[in-house]
């Protein structure tokens, strides 16, 4: 198995990269995540690979980070998704949004990748909610502009149905979890008050 490829960064094509280490050219596809991240050509990267062995064809498909690699591997543990369908879903959705995604089970995000109906979107949800640590997931930073000294992981279950809240009102995901994580929660707040706050938050954001 090849878990990682550093090198330098020979070509950059749709949706895929060309990597070569050691004389060797490696191809590797990689989501519209990783495209907009990439260094220039001619410049050293590591890329953290995933080996796909298919009957017809033999392709790597890769990431920047291992956390995002490991999302990768998660969506095609779910029935019905394989590579292509999960790269797709990793193109249209940051991972980290993604995982804000399934543990609030904002399905209708995920279908927003090409080539993923809502069945399929649910089913993430439902096969990988499970899976992921709600306070981990809500404890990331959102936000670049966030106070990193605030903990609001440290209260999950109010954070959650806060903006599930906020996604039922019609905003996405990203809006909800962004204007929540700007709310500096205290463990006697209602998910009301927090509400109220991140409500107030949307008008800045």
């Amino acid at each position: 198995m090849i878990s990682f490829i550093h090198g330098e960064l020979a070509e950059i094509t749709e949706g895929m990269i060309v990597v070569e280490a050691a004389g060797v050219g490696y191809g590797i596809r990689v989501p519209l995540s990783v495209m907009n991240d990439l260094p220039g050509i001619g410049q050293e990267v590591k890329i953290h690979t995933y080996f796909a062995l298919r009957q017809d064809a033999v392709e790597l498909y890769g990431f920047l980070r291992v956390e995002d690699r490991s999302m990768f591997t998660m969506l095609l543990s779910v029935s019905g998704i394989g590579p292509k369908g999960a790269l797709a879903i990793l193109g249209a959705m940051t991972p980290d949004d993604l995982r804000m995604a399934i543990v609030t089970g904002d399905s209708k995000a995920i279908a927003r990748a090409p080539g993923i109906g809502s069945k399929t979107a649910q089913r993430v949800v439902l096969e990988l909610k499970d899976k992921l640590d709600a306070a981990t997931v809500f404890g990331q930073v959102l936000d670049a502009g966030s106070d990193a000294s605030q903990e609001p992981a440290m209260y999950p279950s109010a954070q959650k149905e806060a903006i599930e809240a906020l996604i039922a009102l019609g905003y996405s995901t990203q809006e909800a979890a962004r204007a929540v994580k700007k709310v500096e929660i205290t463990s006697d707040m209602t998910v009301d008050e927090i509400l109220k706050k991140s409500l107030k938050n949307l008008a800045f954001l």
